[in-house]
C-alpha cells in the first residue's frame, strides 16, 4: 500500500453506492446486474515516469514534490494500490459505428479510486493497467504511441476551453505490448505505457445502455440515481421529472461540448455510444486528429475510411444519434416517449444557432446581422476550393483589415493576411481566386458595420481562434522522438499546448501547416484504435 493515500482525501462512492459483481476471479466474462467488478493493475516490469501535470495535480491536491516522489510513480504506473481503496472496472456497453456491440467495459483502464478536494470530487483512471473481465481477447495494455497522443491531447483540449477529461501522469511500463497498428497483419512489438486520466466522473452513455439492453431496470435506476446525486445534484430528488430534466442537461453539455469541436476543427474519430461522457467531456482520445485543410468529410479513423461515419461534419449529427440510444435506454425509467422525443428535437433545434454564434465569433463578427448566416456559408464553400489550413486560416483572419478595398486589390494581394494558409498557393487563380475575392468584399463590408477598431476586433477573434494546437504531425514527431529515447518533446509540447491562445514567438515554427511528408504517413493521416 502506497504512502501517498495521505496526501489524497479518499472519497469512494462509485464502488460503494452501486452494487458490485460478485465473482473475484479476473477472468473474461459476462457481468451481469453489477455496475462494476473489482481488477487490480498489472505490476509493471520498470516504470519510468516520463511526463507529469502540475495543473491536473493541484486539481487532486497533490504538490510537485509528491509528483517526483517513488510512491507517486509506483502509484500511478500501477505497482502499488492506494491505501484504504479497492480498484475497479467498469461495465458498460455500447453502440459501435451504429451496430449494438454488447458488453464493452473496462477492457485496459481501471478506476483507481476518488478523490475529494476543494469541494470538488474527482475519479483516477489509469489506461493500460492491465486485463480485466471486460478485456475480451485483448491484454488491457497500451503502447507508447497511443499513450503520448491521449495525454497531450487531454490537457491541450482543457486549455482550448473544450470540455474534457484530464491526464494527470505519463508512464512507461518497462514491458513490451505486441500491436497491430493498422489491422493489416504486421503485428510488432511496442513500449509499453500507461497514462492516468482524471475526471469528475467516467460514466459513459453505454453504462446505461447495457442495464436496459438487458431489461435490468433496477441496476438501471441505481445507476442512474447515483449520476443525478453525485453530478446533477441540483436537479433534486429522483422522480419522472428528474430523469427528464437529467437527459435534457446531458443532450445540452452533448451540443456545447460538440460546437467547441467544430471551433478548433477536432474530429473525435470514434463517436461510439461507449465514448460519450454523461458529463458532456471529451473523453477516450484514440483516433482523433485536428483538420489540416479544411475539410468537412475527413476522418482520422481508419476503420472508418469507407463510410466516414464520424467524419467532421457528422459529429453533431452523431450526437444527436447517441442522445437517442441514450433516450431509448432511460425510457424504462420515464416510459413516456413524447418528453425524450422533445428534448431531442431541442438539441437540433439549439445547436444551429450556437453554431452559428461560434463561427460569428471566429469571424468577430459582432451584433445580429441578417446576411450572417449566408457569409459563413459562403466561407465554408470556399474554404473547400482548394487545400486551406484551418487554424492558420482562422487565426491569420484577425490580421484583415476592414477598410481593405478587396476590390481594387491587385490579383490576390487581398490575401496576404491569411495567404500562409493555403497548401498551395499557386492555385488561387481564375473562378477560385474570383471566390475568395467575392467572399472577402462581403467580409469587409460587413466588419464596417460594426463599431470596434480591427484592434479590438483582433484581440477577440484571437481568444477564440488558437494558434497551437495539437496537429497529428506534431504528436507523431513526439512519438518517433520517445521511441528513440528522448521525452523531451512530450513535455515541451504540453507547455505549449498549456496557452494555445499566446504567440509564444520562441514556438513559432509549431504554427504552420502541414508538412508534405506528414500527408499519408501513419500516424498523421491515418490512425486506428489500436493501443
Amino acid at each position: 500500500m502506497s504512502n501517498l493515500s495521505m496526501q489524497l482525501n479518499i472519497k469512494d462512492t462509485f464502488n460503494k453506492e452501486l452494487p458490485a459483481d460478485p465473482i473475484p476471479e479476473n477472468t473474461r466474462r459476462q457481468v451481469e446486474k453489477a455496475a462494476f467488478s473489482y481488477a487490480t493493475p498489472k505490476k509493471t516490469a520498470a516504470p519510468k515516469l516520463l511526463c507529469a501535470s502540475k495543473e491536473t495535480a493541484d486539481l487532486i491536491g497533490l504538490s510537485s514534490a509528491d509528483l517526483n516522489s517513488d510512491s507517486f510513480l509506483k502509484v500511478f504506473s500501477g505497482n502499488e494500490v492506494l491505501a484504504g481503496t479497492k480498484p475497479y472496472a467498469m461495465c458498460y456497453g455500447g453502440h459501435q459505428f451504429g451496430h449494438w456491440a454488447g458488453q464493452l467495459g473496462d477492457g485496459r483502464a481501471i478506476n483507481l479510486t476518488e478523490v475529494e478536494h476543494q469541494g470538488k470530487t474527482w475519479a483516477l483512471q489509469l489506461k493500460g493497467a492491465g486485463p480485466t473481465p471486460y478485456s475480451r481477447s485483448a491484454d488491457g495494455l497500451a503502447v507508447l504511441r497511443s499513450s503520448i497522443r491521449e495525454f497531450l491531447c487531454s490537457e491541450a483540449m482543457f486549455h482550448l476551453g473544450v470540455p474534457t477529461t484530464r491526464a494527470l501522469s505519463l508512464a512507461l511500463t518497462g514491458d513490451e505490448v505486441l500491436r497491430d497498428v493498422l489491422y493489416n497483419g504486421n503485428s510488432a512489438y511496442e513500449k509499453g505505457a500507461v497514462v492516468c486520466r482524471v475526471a469528475p466522473s467516467f460514466i459513459r452513455f453505454g453504462n446505461f445502455e447495457i442495464f436496459a439492453s438487458r431489461r435490468d431496470t433496477e441496476t438501471l435506476k441505481k445507476l442512474v440515481d447515483y449520476t443525478i446525486k453525485h453530478h446533477y445534484p441540483h436537479l433534486g430528488a429522483p422522480s419522472k421529472e428528474t430523469y427528464i430534466a437529467f437527459m435534457r442537461e446531458v443532450a445540452q453539455r452533448t451540443m456545447k461540448m460538440i460546437v467547441h469541436w467544430q471551433r478548433v476543427g477536432f474530429v473525435h474519430g470514434v463517436m461510439n455510444t461507449d465514448n460519450l461522457s454523461i458529463l458532456g467531456l471529451t473523453i477516450d482520445y484514440g483516433p482523433y486528429g485536428w483538420l489540416e485543410g479544411y475539410d468537412h468529410g475527413w476522418t482520422p479513423n481508419t476503420t472508418d475510411r469507407q463510410q466516414k461515419r464520424y467524419r467532421f461534419e457528422n459529429q453533431p449529427d452523431i450526437g444527436l444519434w447517441n442522445l437517442l440510444k441514450l433516450a431509448n435506454a432511460l425510457y424504462p425509467l420515464i416510459e413516456d416517449a413524447k418528453p425524450l422525443e422533445a428534448i431531442l428535437h431541442e438539441y437540433k433545434s439549439h445547436y444551429e444557432p450556437a453554431y452559428q454564434q461560434m463561427m460569428k465569433d471566429k469571424l468577430g463578427l459582432e451584433d445580429a446581422y441578417e446576411e450572417d448566416s449566408k457569409l459563413i456559408e459562403q466561407l465554408e464553400e470556399v474554404l473547400h476550393l482548394t487545400e486551406t489550413d484551418m487554424t492558420i486560416f482562422f487565426r491569420n483572419l484577425a490580421n484583415f483589415k476592414k477598410e481593405t478595398n478587396v476590390d481594387a486589390a491587385i490579383d490576390k494581394e487581398f490575401l496576404n493576411p491569411v495567404l500562409a494558409a493555403f497548401y498551395k498557393p499557386e492555385e488561387l487563380t481564375g473562378p477560385t481566386l474570383a471566390y475568395w475575392k467575392a467572399w472577402f468584399a462581403n467580409y469587409a463590408a460587413r466588419l464596417k458595420v460594426a463599431n470596434s477598431s480591427d484592434d479590438i476586433r483582433k484581440v477577440k477573434m484571437d481568444s477564440v481562434n488558437p494558434k497551437y494546437v495539437l496537429r497529428n504531425y506534431m504528436a507523431q514527431v513526439a512519438i518517433d522522438a520517445a521511441d528513440n529515447g528522448d521525452y523531451q518533446l512530450i513535455k515541451d509540447f504540453l507547455e505549449l499546448l498549456r496557452n494555445p491562445y499566446s504567440e509564444q514567438p520562441a514556438m513559432e515554427k509549431w504554427f504552420a501547416k502541414r508538412p508534405e511528408w506528414a500527408r499519408h504517413k501513419v500516424g498523421c493521416s491515418m490512425l486506428s484504435c489500436s493501443s
